[in-house]
């Protein structure tokens, strides 16, 4: 693959949400502790069908030209050939953002 034609998708959690999206571009970035996003790639055919998922992604990233993700909400960054879809998915009230305190101290104590 050529280095024009590389493609990365990416999954991070943020809110309470896992996001996977499709960049061009992925790098360390100039802010420590932060992976820098940028060339975001979105479904650019003309159907009858709309994608609610990738609508409210395309909406969310609208404005933006690079995105700087927080280290630890990254989950995984692959080099892949094609496009899949890119998705949103909300996580629920079970799933605890890392780091979360070793100690939780009780009330009175």
């Amino acid at each position: 693959m050529k280095s024009a034609e590389l493609l990365y998708r990416v999954q991070f959690v943020n809110a309470g949400k896992h996001y996977e999206i499709y960049v061009r571009e992925v790098t360390q970035g100039s802010l420590f502790g932060f992976v820098e996003l940028a060339d975001f790639v979105w479904d650019t055919r003309t159907s009858l069908l709309v994608d609610p998922a990738e609508d409210k992604l395309k909406s969310e990233f609208a404005e933006v030209n690079r995105t700087y993700i927080p280290l630890h909400q990254i989950l995984r960054i692959d080099a892949v050939e094609k496009r899949g879809k890119a998705r949103l998915t909300e996580l629920g009230d079970k799933v605890t953002p890392f780091p979360a305190p070793i100690y939780t101290p009780k009330p009175g104590n």
